[in-house]
């Protein structure tokens, strides 16, 4: 009897949780989900009209180009990104694990970054990387020609690139600061004494016991990189032309300021489908590499 009650009481504590999880993300997703198949244009007045696969032939057909341009650039911000945020933050990680006052100051500064708001990382680097920013009045004023840090598309793009990672930096760092601590050290000593080098210890040793970390930095990483707006908005506005248009601006800043809602919440499903299948794959791929490890030990 006491059982039943216990487990009833437990049952109702998760109560608010689930009715703040079930108003804050089931339902706004599934309006959007319905929205998907309609043509509204966010009027509450107006009736959504019902078009079925319509605005998602839309996303897939688009005439202009412009939807899978931001395709192409939120995958290439997503994968060099990722890959670019967690080899630095690894090998920070790697430097930075000992704790001495230099290395806690180190971590700390790190970090700030990403306490700042996104849109004003942007509006930082656009004041210092900008045609009129510091830098190029630096070079114009020395007798050299200014970079085109935001106005070549080449140039944009790699700058943005740049400026995520630069954000996301801290974050990642201390996941793999976490994860270093949790790595065995009789091991690493056993190793060593074995006659084993640092490149050695790290791919027998440290590498596997990061595993799961591993795991969660890309996952993290890449999610946050497949929805990055406010840096865009605030550092090349998705300019020059559409070079640095992402997927989530493309949302945010054409369509819905379009009044396209229907439109809009399409793109934002199919964005939220992505992510969902790369997350799963990550995670599906990560353990496949685990389970053969083992067995190869």
């Amino acid at each position: 009897m006491l059982g039943r009650r216990g487990a009833r009481g437990r049952g109702l504590m998760t109560v608010p949780a689930a009715l703040i999880y079930v108003g804050l993300m089931v339902v706004p997703v599934g309006y959007a989900v319905y929205y998907s198949f309609t043509e509204y244009n966010g009027i509450p007045s107006q009736t959504p009209q019902w078009v079925g696969l319509e605005n998602y032939t839309r996303i897939f057909t688009d005439p202009t180009g412009d939807m899978h341009s931001s395709l192409w650039v939120t995958g290439i911000i997503a994968v060099v990104g990722a890959f670019g945020v967690n080899v630095i933050a690894l090998g920070l990680a790697l430097l930075l694990r000992r704790t001495t006052p230099f290395t806690a100051f180190a971590r700390a500064v790190m970090f700030y970054p990403h306490v700042l708001s996104a849109l004003i990382v942007g509006f930082l680097w656009q004041a210092i990387l900008g045609p009129q920013g510091a830098v190029n009045n630096l070079l114009t004023g020395s007798g050299r020609s200014a970079l085109p840090f935001l106005s070549d598309p080449g140039w944009a793009l790699a700058t943005m690139i740049a400026v995520i990672v630069w954000a996301q930096l801290g974050v990642q760092l201390v996941l793999y600061l976490a994860g270093l601590q949790a790595v065995p050290a009789d091991l690493q000593e056993a190793a060593t004494l074995d006659g084993a080098g640092k490149a050695q210890v790290f791919q027998h040793v440290t590498w596997p016991a990061l595993a799961p970390t591993v795991t969660v930095t890309i996952v993290t990483s890449v999610l946050s990189l497949l929805k990055v707006y406010e840096v865009v908005l605030g550092l090349t506005n998705g300019g020059p032309g559409d070079a640095t248009q992402t997927w989530a601006y493309e949302i945010l800043a054409v369509s819905f300021a379009n009044n396209k809602v229907g439109l809009a919440c399409a793109q934002a499903v199919l964005l939220i489908v992505v992510a969902g299948i790369l997350s799963f794959t990550i995670i599906a791929l990560r353990k496949r590499a685990e389970e053969g490890a083992e067995a190869l030990s």
